[in-house]
């Protein structure tokens, strides 16, 4: 077993670990380290805080992040799509038409039933 053609695999290993920790410590060991009250204290929009953190959610809030995350993963998708239509041919675009389609009918489906409004 030659295990010489698995060093540049371990240097890649190694530089992106160091490309990632390195500037951490650089900035750790020589930046200014000067707390006081004002630093240390919680900051939200410019005021303390109030409430318990862990309060609930309307669920709307939930559902509309993730129909984003859908709509978002379906743009990623189409991209791809689009730049190799040509090769995927006739059947390639009507599977991309087909799952177009099916979030296009859970968005309409999604919008009347107001899952879309906040009030």
């Amino acid at each position: 077993m030659n295990l010489g053609q698995y060093l540049p695999v371990l240097l890649f290993i190694l530089l992106g670990i160091a490309i990632g920790v390195l500037p951490q410590v650089i900035g750790y060991v020589l930046g200014p380290n000067r707390p006081d009250a004002a630093k240390n204290s919680p900051y939200e929009c410019g005021f303390e805080a109030f409430g318990d953190a862990r309060m609930t959610f309307d669920v709307r809030y939930y559902l509309i992040a993730i129909l984003f995350i859908l709509f978002d993963l379906e743009t990623a998708l189409l991209f791809p799509w689009a730049v190799t239509l040509r090769e995927l041919g006739l059947y390639g675009f009507m599977v991309g038409l087909e799952i177009v389609t099916i979030l296009t009918i859970g968005f309409v489906y999604m919008w009347l039933k107001g899952a879309l409004d906040w009030e």
